[in-house]
């Protein structure tokens, strides 16, 4: 199933996504789950021995580890695994209907939690500064070079030089879409392209280790574990939405509901859930998904643009 680097876009027009990985990322954590499951079999099923019988215990096991009271985030990863491994689908008759994940129930990034005390952020702050205004991941952090420092002006010429509508291409004029002078390349999940532009009042610090750090050089060599980074990448984000966005108000209703012949604002996202009633500008949705290196509006609305 290993499709590390094709296009995800394209298996969905033709159907073959369900059949394939592409992130090394989920190859991983799907790997391990199903390691765990097996385990899982080892121990209470002894007489298991294929794979067409070991489909038959999954619900046993995802039961079994929701009385555990594991976080619906948990239990989905883990059914997600066994469902790739198995093939199982949502309108099977053995599917198992993982609990819901719910915003109001995320701890992580959102309260203080132990592992945050084993980084000091006041120790860090210059690794902090950075993860505020570049948005990367942990991974990309790790991977982050001398070399993949660019300007705005570095970005133009590359524009002009690529292929016309490749995926290149796009992800240079999705970076001239923002206002700022540096950004980083970065490749992320399932090999996905970007430039992440760089914002903030430390521009000038964070260039200046970047170039200060040789083209095949790491920019952080270590990266702590217990940072929060994703909290980091949370604050990017809603900085970029709130540079961008405008008052929803000011977005016309430019479209017409066929079932009740009323206007509405095709450009508003409403929240769903614990944030049922608040109203976004998708516009600046998709800024701030963009340079995070996601393309789900629902993501970044749930995940990441906070305290407005």
């Amino acid at each position: 199933m290993i499709s590390f680097g094709e296009s995800k876009y394209e298996a969905k027009k033709n159907g073959s996504i369900t059949d394939k990985v592409y992130a090394i990322s989920t190859y991983k954590a799907y790997w391990w789950n199903i390691k765990h499951y097996l385990s899982y079999l080892k121990d209470n099923h002894p007489d298991c021995t294929t794979l067409k019988k070991a489909r038959t215990y999954v619900p046993e096991w995802l039961e079994a580890r929701e009385r555990q009271g594991l976080s619906a985030w948990t239990i989905q990863t883990e059914a997600k695994a066994l469902g790739k491994l198995f093939g199982i689908r949502p309108t099977d008759s053995d599917y198992y209907n993982p609990p819901k994940r719910l915003r109001a129930n995320i701890k992580r990034s959102r309260r203080p939690v132990i592992s945050d005390k084993r980084f000091s952020e006041t120790k860090n702050k210059e690794f902090v500064q950075f993860c505020k205004h570049t948005g990367l991941r942990r991974s990309e952090i790790r991977k982050l070079r001398g070399k993949d420092l660019r300007s705005r002006e570095q970005i133009i010429i590359e524009l002009s030089e690529a292929l016309s509508g490749s995926l290149h291409a796009r992800a240079l004029e999705d970076a001239l879409l923002f206002e700022n002078e540096y950004f980083l390349y970065v490749v992320g999940k399932g090999g996905k392209e970007r430039y992440s532009p760089i914002i903030g009042e430390n521009v000038d610090e964070i260039v200046a280790r970047i170039k200060a750090t040789p083209p095949e050089n790491k920019v952080w060599p270590h990266v702590h574990t217990s940072a929060d980074i994703h909290s980091y990448r949370s604050e990017y984000a809603t900085i970029i939405y709130k540079k961008y966005a405008v008052d929803i108000d000011l977005i016309p209703k430019d479209k017409m509901n066929k079932g009740t012949g009323k206007m509405y604002q095709s450009g508003v996202y409403f929240c769903r859930k614990d944030e049922r009633g608040k109203k976004l500008d998708k516009k600046a949705m998709r800024l701030a998904s963009a340079a995070l290196g996601h393309h789900r509006l629902e993501i970044v609305a749930n995940n990441y643009i906070r305290g407005l």
